[in-house]
Order: structure tokens, then sequence, then C-alpha cells
């Protein structure tokens, strides 16, 4: 059985992809800053049958957590599987760049960005340990810096300075992961689920949780002669997903 780790999945698309996870058969630690919140679902999702499926501690901001997290997934599976990175802040609002404050462009980083490396770089080791490791850098349209030079694409005039820029470095730093990995059989993206709606987003995107999971969930569970260092979208209306950086 594989084994994976999403991280925030308490609640909205990292919830929904644990369910689908698990209806998969695969193992899932359901990640959560919060751990009575994330046995609390758990406990939900047991009583659905989702019998495969553990609440975890881990905030992506705390060295400490971590740590504790990949030495409870050490004693009970040996290896990790597949790391998904999806947890994320929005920031405060508006995010101007003339005038959102340094200190909320760091917040939005802090769990965005380097969250996602210090996780990342705390399993890896674990990760080396599986046959065929993934690991799914959750992103969002907002990233791509192609799209948001291009007056015709639809989110246009939705800019920020915090949010979308925590999210363009998380595409960087995807692309020189899935380099240093290339000699493994790691399989390394990001993947932006769409325009969702979520508690995120005060449940204003197009799109549902159950679309935005399968999306992720496809561009992760790929064989050997999956890509790496791409970038995905639910957004892109073709049928391969790919976004441009």
């Amino acid at each position: 059985m594989q084994t994976v780790l999403i991280t925030g999945a308490n609640r909205s698309i990292g919830l929904e992809t644990a369910k689908q996870l698990s209806a998969k058969g695969l193992f899932v630690y359901l990640g959560s800053r919060d751990l009575e919140k994330g046995e609390a679902v758990v406990k939900e999702l047991h009583e659905k049958g989702f019998q495969n499926i553990k609440a975890i501690e881990i905030d992506a901001t705390k060295p400490e957590s971590i740590e504790q997290a990949r030495n409870i997934v050490e004693k009970e599976q040996g290896k990790l599987d597949i790391l998904i990175n999806n947890a994320g802040i929005l920031g405060v609002n508006p995010q101007t760049a003339t005038e959102t404050s340094v200190n909320n462009i760091k917040e939005v980083f802090e769990t965005n960005f380097f969250g996602v490396i210090n996780v990342t770089q705390a399993f890896l080791p674990l990760l080396k340990k599986s046959d065929s490791p993934r690991i799914s850098n959750i992103t969002s349209g907002l990233g791509s810096l192609t799209l948001h030079s291009d007056p015709d694409w639809k989110y246009y005039h939705v800019k920020s300075a915090a949010y979308g820029p925590s999210k363009s470095a998380l595409n960087a730093y995807t692309i020189v992961l899935a380099y240093e990995l290339r000699d493994l059989p790691f399989k390394v993206n990001v993947i932006d689920p769409g325009y969702t709606a979520t508690d995120f987003n005060a449940h204003s995107g197009p799109g549902s949780v159950e679309s935005a999971a399968s999306f992720i969930i496809k561009h992760t569970l790929t064989d050997e002669n999956g890509p790496t260092g791409q970038y995905f979208s639910n957004d892109i209306e073709d049928e391969t997903g790919i976004s441009p950086w």
C-alpha cells in the first residue's frame, strides 16, 4: 500500500484529495496544524467508511512540528511514497504592490514558499526509500508570470503582491527540485487545481473540490514515464492541462 502525506488536509481541496486517495486504496496521512481538528475530521471519515486515513499534526512553518511528523511516518511506515504540499494561506487583502506591507508578504511566503521547502527537505530521505516517489506542490494560476502579462487572460486583473508571487516562487523552486532529482525515479510537479469554490476564497470560484482533487490526483499518480518539472492547471482548457510559466 502506498503512503501519502497531504499538508493542510483537514478541509476543502486537501480534504477531498485525502478522501479520493483513500478510496483508491492509499494510506493517507491527513496533515493538520491543529491535531484536534484533524482527528475530528478523520473520525467523521472513519464513520463514512474511510478507514485508511490518519490525522497527523504538521505545521509547515514550524520545523519541530515537521520533524515530529516525519518521525511518526518513519516509525509507522518506514518510507513515504507521495508528498502533496497543499497547505497555503492567502494573506491580508487587499494586496497592492504599493501599499502591502513587507510583513504581510513575508507571512504569506513563510507558509506558501518556505514552508514547502521545510517539509520537502525533511521528508526527502523517506521519499527516496520509495520505488516511485512523487512530490506535488499545489500552486495557483496566479503564479504564472506569462498569464499575468497577458491582458486577454480571464484573470488578468486579479493581482496580488503577496499570494501570487509566493506561488511564482514555488513554481521556480519546483523546477530546480525536479532537475536535481531527475536521475532518481521522482516525479516532481506543480499543480494548480483551478479556481475552486472553497473557504479560501469565500466560495467564489466556479470549480468544485471534487474536480480540483481529481485533477491533483491525475497528475500525481503517474507512471514511470510521467512528466516531471511541469506546471499543470485545471483552468487550462486543453487536454494536456499544461500551463505556461
